[in-house]
């Protein structure tokens, strides 16, 4: 069962049955009740969503520097492709985390602007290349903002928060 399914079948026991315990939930629905409670609390969750995803090494700093902002932050696996990441996660903004790697985040950014379903998602790619050359082609794939690394925290709340005020308007 997908996570949108779930959480249908979650919020159609809660409905019928205000009173029932996640654990009532895991047995009827047949799933671990860890599973519940994460859903649960996803469907409580309604700060702004910023998915990572990429091979880059500031992921945790990402992370901790954007969470501090009040951003609910996930970070997706390397092995989920971009669609399926965002499909599954229904991100505000996708931020790139490249590492050296400019082609793969390329190519993400271009199969999400290609999308009928996504095309309107804000993407940032956070690299170690700022030549000039690699911003222009980041761009020209579709990306809202560049930001090399190592990056300044406050830069990066500042761009995530402009980007996400743009888009929100």
């Amino acid at each position: 069962m997908n996570n949108k399914n779930l959480d249908y079948e979650i919020l159609k026991l809660i409905e019928g049955q205000p009173e029932i315990s996640e654990r009532e939930i895991a047995s009827h629905l047949s799933v671990p009740e860890e599973l519940v409670k994460t859903r649960i609390a996803n469907l409580n969750d309604t700060r702004q969503k910023i998915l990572i995803m990429g091979d880059g090494s500031s992921a945790l700093s990402i992370k901790v520097t954007l969470e501090a902002e009040n951003y609910n932050v996930v970070k997706v696996p390397g092995n989920l492709s971009a669609l399926e990441a965002v499909k599954a996660e229904k991100p505000d903004l996708v931020l790139l985390d490249t590492g050296l790697a400019d082609l793969e985040g390329f190519k993400i950014c271009k199969q999400l602007r290609t999308s009928s379903r996504y095309w309107w998602i804000p993407v940032m790619v956070l690299n170690e290349k700022g030549e000039v050359k690699n911003r222009i082609q980041a761009l020209e794939s579709g990306v809202d903002d560049y930001v090399t690394t190592p990056f300044n925290p406050g830069e990066l709340r500042a761009r995530v928060g402009m980007i996400l005020k743009r888009t929100h308007f």
